[in-house]
């Protein structure tokens, strides 16, 4: 079994779309799921990206995927990368895919002089959890992750427009 590590380009776009909703499945959050694939394809591989992504295949077979952007740390006045979504198909866990995926980013993280790799995972993932601490990975349990989203967004938008800049 091979394993590999590639950038996606934008003919991946409907297997991205695909492993997204098999992780909403996974995470129980299916309904959550409300992307209209055009738009997706051109966020990711538009004029502008603001994310990138990368499959984790197995002997030629995609069987995961990672969704990542750059983040900034004011304190380490570096930037960061942050870990969006991270993927492996039940059928492929345990082939290491997951740790590899992780490993290419830490390099990429490296590579691009960045102060971290950071991510959330949902405090139910137990398994996820024990994966991550067992690579090095440290909770930030202090933190308390907060978004604005739907109405409050619009609302919090339309305040910001009136004000001065």
């Amino acid at each position: 079994m091979t394993l590999s590590i590639r950038p996606a380009t934008a003919a991946d776009l409907p297997l991205i779309a695909q492993l997204i909703h098999e992780l909403a499945e996974y995470e129980k959050l299916a309904h959550e799921v409300r992307f209209d694939e055009a738009v997706l394809g051109a966020k990711l591989f538009g004029a502008r990206p603001y994310a990138e992504v990368v499959i984790g295949e197995l002997s030629g077979i995609p069987q995961g995927f990672a969704l990542f952007f750059h983040n900034f740390s004011t304190f380490e006045g570096r930037p960061g990368i942050y870990l969006e979504d991270l993927f492996v198909r039940p059928s492929a866990r345990g082939s290491g895919l997951g740790k590899a995926l992780l490993s290419h980013l830490a390099a990429l993280a490296v590579e691009r002089d960045c102060a971290r790799l950071e991510w959330s995972v949902l405090d139910w993932n137990a398994p996820a959890i024990g994966f991550y601490q067992a690579l090095g990975a440290r909770s930030m349990d202090e933190w308390t992750v907060m978004r604005v989203d739907g109405a409050a967004l619009e609302r919090l938008g339309a305040a910001g427009r009136g004000s001065a800049a």
